[in-house]
């Protein structure tokens, strides 16, 4: 496949480097080109979320540090009560995973409050029970497991990409809800963050990465094979979530074209699960639920 050649200051050579440049001007819809094209630097581009420009950057600094406070506390007092906290992270390529886990983890002890991120099953592992392997991870007493991408590979990326059958993962959604309300009466806090994002902002975050040197190592084939196959991703998630909505463990979900609110929003529904000593209802601050809500917030 020829490709167009890499943008100014991307080491040629690397690969995926340049890919992500000939999707944009070769296969994306012409009204994402043109919003990426149009935009300035700190505009949102979906025209359907509810702010029209980022959150300023002094304002969320004073806000994230009031809620850095509020973690701390959360977490002394989980592992003062022995409490187990799972959070899972989930949501479409480049829909902010990484930097939100981030956010939450950055001052939290990493002995208690740990990062669970899974690579490709390994062949032993194929032959196990799916949720075999996920649940050897799950936190003991006085911790908390934050998964970066979970089980729900199966509902999505498995799907579009065939990685697994259908009988696979029909299996799976008839053994989730009795997997998750397990978890739920043995006490565990289930927490299902699903990280919306619009197409014109996924594509320009992997523009960014694919014109920086330190994250260039992000992107992978499946990213870029990804781009063009929006739609399919949308059915299969759409689909996974309407199948794994439920009262035991509901998903909240995010818009994150502004990754400063999506941060915001996700670290205040963790806190708003849990309860803790010496919480401060009003450094938490009320959730925006022009961003936050069920699954009918989905982009497609």
């Amino acid at each position: 496949m020829n490709r167009t050649p890499a943008p100014p200051g991307i080491a040629p050579g690397i690969p995926l480097v340049g890919a992500i440049t000939e999707y944009l001007e070769h296969g994306a819809p012409k009204a994402v080109l043109r919003a990426i094209r149009d935009a300035d630097k700190d505009d949102i581009l979906d025209a359907s979320y509810p702010y029209r420009e980022e959150m300023d950057g002094d304002d969320y600094d004073d806000r994230m540090q009031a809620l850095q406070v509020e973690l701390v506390k959360m977490l002394r007092c989980v592992i003062d009560t022995g409490r187990r906290v799972v959070v899972l992270f989930e949501g479409r390529d480049a829909a902010g995973k990484g930097g939100t886990i981030a956010a939450i983890s950055e001052n939290l002890n990493p002995r208690s409050a740990y990062v669970v991120a899974l690579p490709k099953p390994t062949e032993r592992e194929a032959g196990q029970w799916y949720f075999q392997r996920y649940a050897a991870q799950l936190p003991a007493a006085g911790e908390i497991a934050l998964f970066d991408r979970s089980w729900y590979n199966r509902g999505v990326v498995e799907k579009v990409f065939g990685f697994s059958t259908e009988d696979q993962r029909q299996q799976f959604f008839r053994q989730l809800p009795d997997f998750e309300r397990l978890l739920v009466m043995d006490g565990i806090v289930l927490v299902k963050l699903w990280l919306t994002v619009g197409r014109a902002e996924q594509l320009k975050r992997f523009l960014d990465r694919e014109r920086d040197p330190l994250k260039q190592w992000k992107l992978s084939p499946i990213d870029v094979e990804g781009l063009a196959k929006w739609d399919d991703f949308s059915a299969a998630i759409s689909e996974t979530l309407t199948l794994s909505h439920t009262l035991d463990a509901p998903w909240t979900v995010i818009r994150s074209d502004d990754k400063k609110r999506a941060r915001l929003a996700a670290i205040q529904t963790v806190l708003g699960r849990i309860d803790y000593a010496g919480k401060d209802e009003g450094a938490i601050g009320r959730i925006d639920d022009a961003i936050v809500g069920g699954p009918e917030l989905l982009v497609r």
